[in-house]
């Protein structure tokens, strides 16, 4: 009576039956290897959107703040433009000469503000004309000047960064 229980291999029937446990295995390991690279891309491709999800955010709040401090800015450069008017027409020789200094100075501290928060005068004098920095509030015949160029600065323009808070308002020539 035969034993089906025990059956005794020989060396052939012995490495015919292992290899394909060896093939099942290598299979094995090159699905996890693809899985794992599948995983890996994924996860890299979500760190690159997260970073560009945190570079869009830190954009916005500076635009935000830009914003903010052009709202605020605008309601100041009104009291600049009348300081500079006075400092214009200010006395030279009486006793309203030293009160002017002072007033030149508060002046000259307020633009001080102003641009250590990011806040530029727009050149504007002897310029030529450009429709994104100034605003023409009369083109005139002139000699002295080329057509385009900027004759006068009535109110001086204001920029923070590329964007421009108050545009320049000049006289032009023709």
């Amino acid at each position: 009576m035969t034993d089906k229980r025990h059956k005794i291999i020989k060396p052939e029937e012995e490495e015919s039956e292992s290899k394909p446990g060896i093939d099942d295995l290598q299979k094995q390991i090159e699905e996890n290897c693809a899985k794992a690279a599948e995983y890996f891309d994924g996860w890299q491709r979500e760190r690159a959107d997260f970073m560009n999800y945190k570079k869009r955010i830190e954009r916005d709040q500076q635009v935000n703040h830009q914003n903010q401090l052009a709202t605020i800015t605008k309601k100041y450069l009104a009291v600049l433009d009348d300081m500079d008017r006075a400092l214009k027409a200010r006395p030279v020789e009486t006793e309203g000469a030293k009160w002017a200094e002072g007033i030149e100075l508060i002046y000259r501290k307020l633009q001080g503000i102003l641009e250590s928060d990011g806040i530029k005068e727009i050149e504007a004098e002897n310029q030529q004309f450009d429709p994104n920095y100034h605003e023409a509030l009369t083109h005139e015949d002139s000699k002295d000047y080329e057509s385009g160029q900027i004759i006068e600065v009535i109110h001086k323009g204001y920029q923070i960064g590329d964007r421009v808070i108050r545009p320049a308002l000049v006289r032009v020539a023709r």
